[in-house]
């Protein structure tokens, strides 16, 4: 008898658009600004913390909910940011990188049948891990150009079905972050329902121009059915760490946690031991804004000299832009043409949504080293219309 694959649990499923736009820059020798990862070095600090915690002998296996002393400093950042009290034992867990703590909490919760509120433009990971779990994917499009949120059709969607809310804050590819009155629509629509939130808050501490993150974690409402997600690695620029955390109240832990034991069960030991003593020297996180703004504002001042037209980027450390007066090709087309012809390359913001949605609107990570946000600017200035 022949060997025949039986279906696929996730047929629509290809290479991800970050790793075909990365291959396809190395293969054009282009500039990358698609991919969502720094280009410079973390902090010696940090890095040196983690070879003596490898020298020391920290090279076994964590405990399940990772190490007390990394626990605790994310327990006493979210008192120092937010005036958000989470008990280091019972209600943070150490993940690896933030999407394992994602695909862990919809692993946890979701069912066959349930049904899931997600916000395009979204994030990748989340449609297929709720997919893989039985669940049903109910999309709220935000569109071109400001991506506010329709909380009118995020009511009519919500019913007994829905198990789950996915919030983006700040929205990955977007730029936007919540506002006061979103919270509060958000609140009265999970008003007297079991709906758990999962708030996706990586880009926490990359918002601009003063305005503040809004953790779901300062609503009494909103913080007893909700898990934060955050990174380290957005944070601290060590993305190929993955270390991330997940915060939420102790019922809803508990049920994390027996997911999360047969996922990874724990996390890389001499990474949180490092990640745990630098942390201990800091006490004011604006500070990454602030780095991060200034290299907004430089992409930002160059590519008004262009004909793209920018969006408002209020967090995260992607600027996009609608390409519409330079060209009327499909979006992903365009940056293929793009990093072939003018050797930068870009995201497709068509790639965050479910059904391709085209509104000529691509994304750059300005989280580069000054030289390569250069060697950008010099060949995107020379695009003629």
């Amino acid at each position: 008898m022949t060997f025949i694959l039986s279906n696929s649990k996730l047929p629509d499923v290809k290479t991800t658009i970050f790793t075909e736009m990365s291959l396809l820059a190395q293969q054009e020798n282009a500039v990358n600004l698609s991919q969502g990862f720094p280009d410079y070095q973390a902090d010696e600090n940090l890095i040196k913390y983690l070879g003596d915690f490898a020298k020391q002998g920290y090279n076994q296996y964590a405990p399940l909910i990772g190490i007390k002393e990394l626990r605790e400093e994310i327990s006493r950042k979210f008192n120092l940011q937010y005036q958000v009290d989470y008990h280091p034992d019972s209600e943070i867990n150490i993940t690896a990188g933030a999407t394992q703590g994602i695909f862990t909490i919809i692993s946890a919760f979701v069912e066959k049948g349930d049904e899931v509120i997600i916000f395009e433009p979204a994030y990748d990971c989340y449609e297929p891990a709720i997919i893989l779990n039985g669940g049903i994917v109910k999309n709220v499009k935000m569109f071109y150009p400001d991506y506010e949120i329709n909380w009118t059709e995020v009511k009519n969607l919500t019913s007994e079905k829905t198990k789950m809310i996915i919030i983006n804050n700040p929205n990955n590819p977007s730029g936007k972050i919540l506002k006061q009155k979103d919270i509060n629509e958000l609140i009265s629509i999970v008003k007297d329902t079991n709906i758990i939130i999962l708030s996706d808050e990586v880009y926490e501490s990359i918002t601009f121009d003063e305005k503040p993150h809004l953790t779901l974690a300062q609503y009494a409402q909103l913080k007893e059915r909700t898990f934060v997600a955050g990174s380290f690695g957005k944070l601290l620029h060590i993305t190929g760490w993955k270390i991330g955390y997940v915060c939420a109240p102790s019922d809803l832990m508990r049920e994390f946690r027996k997911v999360h034991q047969f996922n990874v069960f724990c996390v890389n030991t001499p990474a949180q031991f490092a990640i745990a003593k630098y942390l201990q020297n800091v006490d004011d996180f604006k500070t990454i804004s602030s780095f991060f703004q200034t290299k907004r504002d430089y992409l930002k001042n160059a590519l008004q000299e262009t004909s793209f037209q920018l969006l408002d980027c209020e967090g995260t450390y992607f600027l996009s832009a609608n390409f519409g007066a330079i060209s009327d090709a499909k979006d992903k087309d365009f940056c293929y043409w793009l990093t072939k012809e003018h050797k930068v390359a870009t995201i497709p913001f068509s790639a965050f949504y479910q059904d391709k949605t085209d509104e000529k609107v691509i994304r750059f990570c300005f989280a580069k080293e000054q030289e390569t946000l250069d060697k950008a600017i010099e060949k995107l200035l020379k695009i003629k219309v």
